[in-house]
């Protein structure tokens, strides 16, 4: 029987939340509804290290996470090669549109591993079907 990933149980840090909380005090919009300053980016920003490599983590994490979908590697929880198509596609189709709305604001390192991931991910699940 596959495993609908939809329904799994959540698990959610409480003290991300806790932090939000504390947080929602200190945030006022002006009057406009336009958002603080603080909260836009300028322009020209680039991306520190510290963003870049909590960026390549989360990359890398999806794509290790499709490739298990598509039987690739193995479960870390039952180590089982399982394959699940459809949460494959869904990662996949995540990281299309994260290329798409990132392109131009991406370090060379970001840009070429995302390049490279995604059409491999693209090809192994092209492979499944």
């Amino acid at each position: 029987m596959e495993k609908d990933i939809r329904f799994t149980e959540k698990k959610v840090d409480e003290n991300w939340k806790e932090q939000t909380s504390r947080d929602k005090g200190k945030i006022v919009s002006p009057v406009g509804g336009a958002a603080p300053s603080s909260l836009q980016a300028p322009p020209d920003e680039k991306p520190t290290a510290a963003t870049s490599k909590v960026f390549l983590n989360l990359l890398s994490s999806l794509g290790v996470q499709a490739m298990m979908h598509l039987g690739e590697i193995p479960n870390p929880e039952t180590q089982a090669k399982e394959v699940n198509p459809e949460a494959a596609r869904e990662i996949i189709d995540l990281l299309v549109e994260l290329r798409k709305k990132t392109t131009g604001n991406l370090s060379r390192e970001e840009a070429e591993f995302i390049n490279q991931v995604l059409p491999e991910l693209q090809m192994k699940f092209a492979q499944r079907l």
